[in-house]
């Protein structure tokens, strides 16, 4: 049986080797913990700070988002500005995400029943507020990837490729995005599952995710700096009002970033410096904090990346702690 279940053992970031990175505190109690690993690279590639698993595969979820558009682009998806920005989003379901994603389709003939990710309701607070008080039901439009849909699918109509089968892995579309994934991360694809919107999610390590932001951020041309600028251009359109995302790469020049499901982010500053993460238990609320905490050790500031580095905790109607960072991932950065 032992061998049995070492033969099965997951790829995913090993328990006994994470360190804590954030803590959450409520009136000065820990109240909760997250561990996880993450990895920080120099301009010319090489690790400066390590901590947990960072060669070992995970799913980087969304986060690959942004690769996933430059394959797009690269393969013949004419979509530029907005629509390219939204391809590489995890959106909050504005209006300003819903109509971006139906110009998409528009642009390639096309309306939402060509899109194939699940009906949602928007994810932002005041987005679903207005949707559903509009008479709004779940709709493939309001799902966070509905603009990477609606560039896949505008992308098999710029090829002749079908539509109706654009998330099956073996689809000319989805060989195109996978070795783009492992010509900009520079890293074997370890294996390929079905991410939340029915696409599939292919499995590299926290370095390699690393390399891959780090080559979008320094590209000269092409479709990594045509996606690097749409998304600098359009921040809003990859996040949302208010997400520490969109916040982030408005603030901070040159900054590229995207975060995935399950506790990922990638990022990257324009010299080449990059940033990879993962939450071990998945929880979300501890990425922005990482994110602030890379940028503060490369020495960045600014108003929101001091509000992400300590997310408030609340009390009815008070402030009563923070999500912040843990004394190992202080330890770690201060190293």
């Amino acid at each position: 049986m032992l061998a049995w279940l070492l033969r099965r053992r997951s790829f995913a970031v090993v328990h006994s080797v994470a360190p804590v990175l954030i803590n959450v505190v409520r009136n000065g109690h820990v109240e909760s913990q997250h561990r996880g690993s993450l990895v920080l690279l120099d301009p010319s590639g090489a690790a400066v700070v390590t901590a947990g698993c960072v060669d070992d595969p995970v799913f980087p979820r969304s986060s690959l988002k942004p690769l996933q558009a430059v394959a797009m682009v690269t393969a013949g998806f004419p979509g530029r500005g907005a629509s390219l920005a939204l391809a590489a989003a995890s959106h909050d379901g504005e209006d300003v995400h819903v109509a971006g994603a139906r110009a998409t389709l528009a642009a390639a003939g096309l309306d939402d029943s060509a899109l194939q990710c699940p009906p949602e309701l928007p994810s932002g607070p005041a987005a679903l507020l207005d949707w559903v008080a509009a008479g709004g039901r779940p709709a493939r439009v309001c799902h966070n990837c509905s603009g990477k849909h609606a560039a896949m699918v505008a992308t098999c109509v710029a090829m002749g490729w079908s539509v109706g089968t654009y998330r099956d892995p073996s689809h000319p579309l989805q060989v195109v995005i996978r070795d783009a994934v492992e010509r900009l991360s520079g890293d074997r694809v370890a294996a390929t599952a079905t991410d939340g919107c029915g696409a599939p999610a292919f499995a590299i390590s926290l370095r390699a995710l690393a390399r891959a932001f780090g080559a979008l951020a320094t590209a000269d041309g092409g479709a990594e700096a045509l996606v690097r600028q749409a998304m600098r251009a359009h921040p809003r359109l990859i996040g949302g009002t208010g997400r520490a995302v969109s916040e982030l790469t408005a603030e901070v020049p040159g900054l590229i970033c995207k975060e995935g499901a399950e506790g990922v982010w990638g990022a990257a500053l324009p010299d080449g410096r990059a940033f990879a993460a993962k939450i071990e238990d998945g929880g979300m609320r501890g990425l922005p904090p990482l994110l602030a905490a890379a940028l503060h050790y490369w020495q960045i500031d600014g108003p929101a990346v001091r509000r992400w580095s300590a997310p408030e905790v609340r009390g009815g109607s008070a402030a009563v702690g923070t999500i912040g960072w843990a004394s190992e991932l202080r330890e770690l950065l201060d190293g």
